[in-house]
């Protein structure tokens, strides 16, 4: 008994690819090139969840001091009207931090 089911997928521009890959000998079927290809993405989005999880372990692991919500909020305020002004906008109101 089969554990998958067969299954129609319409490639458009990357039919290119598959027939190639068939034609070259290194696979020989389409299966076989999508199955591959689904273990090429499997590893590349387990590499990229572990980047990320080691990323966020060293922003949590990070000594230096937090910066709080206000100055986060009036640095970005002043950017923000530094841009305004420079493009001929003019400053706009401040944005409440407050919910």
């Amino acid at each position: 008994m089969r554990s998958s089911k067969p299954i129609t997928v319409t490639l458009g521009s990357q039919q290119k690819s598959l027939d190639a890959r068939l034609q070259s000998g290194a696979y020989s079927s389409a299966s076989e090139v999508i199955r591959a290809a689904l273990r090429a993405l499997d590893r590349e989005e387990d590499a990229i969840d572990e980047i990320m999880r080691q990323r966020i372990r060293e922003a949590i692991d990070d000594p230096g001091s937090d910066i709080d919500a206000d100055t986060v909020f009036e640095r970005l305020e002043r950017l923000h009207a530094e841009r305004m002004k420079a493009e001929g906008g003019g400053a706009q109101g401040r944005v409440s931090s407050e919910g």
